[in-house]
């Protein structure tokens, strides 16, 4: 028999952010790969992290990339219907960020900032800066 340690806040708060970010991209149809490497992992420390009791141990960069998706996700959620939302990330996209490419696509190529560009270009669109 263990004995349970408790999780530290910043345990606690990558794991309630690993849940959501699985239930994103779950919802946006992400293949194991992509989600993955939108959260900049291997897909075998994926596939751990999807699991209940998982204790996270992610890095600062992971940690502002899933905050990001989530950001993402509640405006996309807020600015388009439920269909549009859903498929958006996975969907070629015209927009100045873009270039004709995916969304996802681009983040997993250009990083943080990527994802913080985006971020931002969605709550422009939707009315929030």
């Amino acid at each position: 028999m263990g004995i349970a340690v408790p999780q530290t806040n910043a345990e606690s708060r990558s794991a309630i952010a690993l849940k959501a970010y699985g239930r994103i991209v779950q919802h946006w149809g992400l293949t194991l790969a992509e989600a993955a490497d939108l959260a900049d992992m291997s897909e075998s420390t994926w596939k751990r992290a999807r699991r209940p009791g998982y204790a996270p141990d992610l890095t600062h960069d992971q940690v502002l990339r899933l905050s990001a998706i989530i950001g993402i996700y509640k405006a996309l959620s807020l600015y388009f219907e439920e269909e549009i939302a859903r498929r958006w990330p996975t969907l070629p996209n015209q927009g100045p960020l873009f270039a004709g490419a995916r969304p996802i696509d681009t983040m997993v190529e250009d990083g943080l900032p990527q994802f913080l560009r985006v971020r931002s270009y969605l709550d422009a669109l939707r009315g929030g800066m």
